[in-house]
């Protein structure tokens, strides 16, 4: 699966600009790939207006956000890889949304090669008989009829 995170930014950014707020982002400045102006970076991290009067030609695509923007004066082109978004909020209220830490989904690194050989845990069925006794007589005397799970090594 594709992470969720660009369609949440997406949607969080219309919605802020549908209630007339100011979309601002936090950056997670470290992060590789990170273009963004170095002398705003506050302990790792940088907040950005994005809103439609500070910046140009804003792309929330699904793998970066891009746009240029001017800074001091200067213009620069900024990229902000989706892993490093930490969050998007309402300047007006700081309403929006802060994005926990996503973890690698396994389909994913199958499709990208990544993760091959190593085995995948997997459910299976476990015929009650071919236990050992260890258990059994624990498991007559509960209650007939209620389900129970039992880790069977």
């Amino acid at each position: 699966m594709l992470s969720s995170r660009p369609y949440l930014a997406r949607g969080l950014y219309e919605w802020l600009l549908d209630n007339e707020h100011t979309p601002y982002v936090v950056v997670d400045a470290e992060q590789a790939g990170v273009i963004v102006p170095r002398q705003f970076v506050q302990n790792g991290q940088i907040v950005l207006n994005v809103g439609p009067t500070a910046v140009r030609d804003l792309h929330i695509e699904n793998d970066a956000i891009t746009f240029s923007a001017r800074f001091g004066g200067q213009p620069m082109q900024v990229v902000v890889p989706m892993p490093a978004l930490i969050a998007i909020y309402a300047r007006e209220n700081g309403v929006g949304m802060v994005f926990g830490h996503e973890p690698v989904i396994p389909q994913a690194l199958e499709e990208n090669g990544e993760g091959e050989g190593k085995e995948r845990p997997e459910l299976t069925a476990v015929d009650s008989e071919s236990h050992d006794s260890e258990g059994q007589e624990e498991a007559k005397s509960k209650s007939k009829g209620r389900p129970s799970l039992r880790v069977i090594k």
